[in-house]
């Protein structure tokens, strides 16, 4: 199709100009995702030289669509870890749902301020609708004192969860303030804590146990030694599914705990808590509604594009008390029970419209779609660790408490160093075959630190002839690696093996 003139005031196109391309990105995109399958899971090669495009000045006078469309599909688009494949089952898989691009385009186009309630009440309410439906995912009361904000990220949730905390129990003299983390504990709550003034020593790491799950016992054992020491513990961060090796914390004793001792629970749920919404991850997560606060990641869960957090809080009073700032030049707030003014619940002033691209597919397909889709990752992931553990050399290291797990090839005789070694060899081997992605992290302590290799199922296109791709090439990677000089081949079938895991960086935060 021949591209419309140009208008004559180019930042002012009119609604032909708009649909013209809005055709040429759509028969575009409509391509790279009908070629999906047939692009690998990883190419990184030519990174540099790609990167190199963008070198130079900014443009005087602009170029065609159709042109810039084809540097941007064609060219950078495919040199990237392809986290829209199905095959992508590295760091934690970001879905990226078509439809809510959509939701970014009309909002994109409508251009409203959703920062407080009266610029834009409508858009803001469905963003508050969309809140209160993963409220009531979550097992949170269905009344008006819950509530929340969506963020650009756990990162930011984390961030938000931990200032309310210490403005609830500790107000501004939170020098002696102690906050509660284990070994599985993602980065992001230290991150946080630097930004909202504690010092490192401030963080007391609790240990895990062999199942890579924070220890009740040892929780109550850190808490009675911060307070001889004479600091003022407020928060205990839990996991929901920790980013290393996917553990989930014994949820429902650590409230007990927190409840007895006055503390705040949080609960980091980015990878996991969305699985609230399946039967067997309701199950798994017993205890999550006890939660002071949690963290979810929609664009993990739900599937959303990047850029897709949620901060929910039983008592949002205690993020307005936490946030709220006036301003002679803002309107008077709408702050009651149905109508919430974001820029009270977080520390942002100009936000986007984030709402839309939760609440559009939800309302296009249903939550039992997403339902489905969240069974049938924890299916696959159960399936896969269980194939992989069949194959000789096969350990597993943490199995699949919901949809993401660790294991090692264990030839015999090789250990320490080398068998670090020989696991990156696996994983090269394998990620280089092109049909899946998988990453790896450093676990431990307790037990010496080692590698492992990490499989976490968690996007919306990846389906059973992804995990039989996953075991044949893990599988042919592992032999291949067995048999190589170094390392000695032997028998013997998969065994479980637990131990506990650092941080690990999560790919959206």
């Amino acid at each position: 199709m021949r591209e419309l003139k140009p208008p004559a005031r180019p930042l002012e196109p009119d609604g032909a100009t708009l649909r013209d391309w809005l055709g040429q990105t759509g028969r575009k995109l409509g391509a790279f995702l009908d070629g999906l399958p047939d692009q690998p899971a990883a190419q990184l090669t030519g990174s540099r030289r790609i990167a190199q495009v963008f070198a130079g000045p900014a443009p005087e006078a602009g170029t065609p669509l159709r042109r810039l469309l084809s540097l941007l599909v064609d060219r950078v688009a495919p040199v990237a870890l392809n986290t829209a494949h199905p095959g992508y089952l590295g760091f934690i898989p970001g879905g990226g749902l078509p439809q809510s691009a959509l939701a970014d385009l009309i909002t994109g186009v409508l251009n409203r301020y959703t920062g407080l309630w009266m610029p834009a009440p409508g858009l803001v309410q469905l963003e508050i609708q969309a809140i209160r439906w993963l409220c009531t995912a979550v097992g949170y009361p269905e009344d008006d004192r819950c509530g929340g904000i969506l963020t650009s990220g756990g990162s930011l949730a984390n961030l938000g969860a931990l200032v309310a905390a210490r403005e609830h129990h500790l107000g501004e003299n939170f020098g002696d303030g102690v906050v509660f983390v284990s070994a599985q504990t993602h980065h992001s709550v230290a991150k946080a804590a630097r930004v909202v003034g504690l010092r490192r020593d401030q963080l007391v790491p609790v240990a895990c146990r062999p199942d890579f799950t924070m220890d009740p016992a040892a929780l109550s054992a850190a808490v009675a030694a911060a307070r001889q020491a004479g600091q003022r513990p407020f928060l205990v961060v839990a996991s929901a599914g920790s980013t290393a090796t996917g553990a989930v914390d014994p949820l429902a004793a650590i409230a007990d705990r927190c409840a007895a001792a006055g503390l705040w629970l949080h609960v980091d749920g980015a990878y996991g808590g969305c699985f609230a919404l399946t039967d067997r991850g309701r199950a798994a997560l017993a205890g999550l509604a006890r939660a002071d606060s949690i963290t979810l990641d929609p664009h993990k869960g739900l599937f959303l594009p990047y850029g897709t957090g949620a901060l929910l809080v039983r008592e949002r009073a205690r993020l307005r008390a936490a946030f709220t700032e006036g301003a002679s030049y803002l309107p008077a707030g709408s702050e009651d029970a149905d109508h919430w003014d974001f820029a009270d619940l977080g520390p942002e002033l100009s936000r986007p419209p984030r709402g839309l691209r939760l609440w559009l597919p939800i309302q296009l397909h249903g939550l039992g779609a997403f339902r489905a889709a969240l069974d049938e990752k924890l299916d696959l992931a159960r399936s896969a660790a269980e194939a992989l553990c069949a194959l000789d050399h096969v350990v597993l290291v943490s199995p699949p408490t919901l949809s993401l797990f660790t294991l090692q090839g264990r030839p015999p005789g090789v250990a320490g160093p080398a068998l670090d070694a020989h696991q990156r060899r696996i994983l090269r081997d394998t990620n280089q075959r092109g049909r899946v992605f998988l990453t790896g992290a450093t676990v431990g302590p307790p037990g010496p630190a080692r590698f492992v290799i990490r499989v976490c199922v968690l996007s919306f296109r990846t389906h059973q002839a992804q995990i039989d791709a996953l075991v044949a090439d893990l599988g042919a990677a592992i032999a291949t690696q067995t048999a190589a000089p170094g390392a000695q081949a032997g028998t013997g079938r998969g065994t479980t093996s637990a131990g506990a895991s650092g941080p690990s960086r999560r790919s959206s935060q």
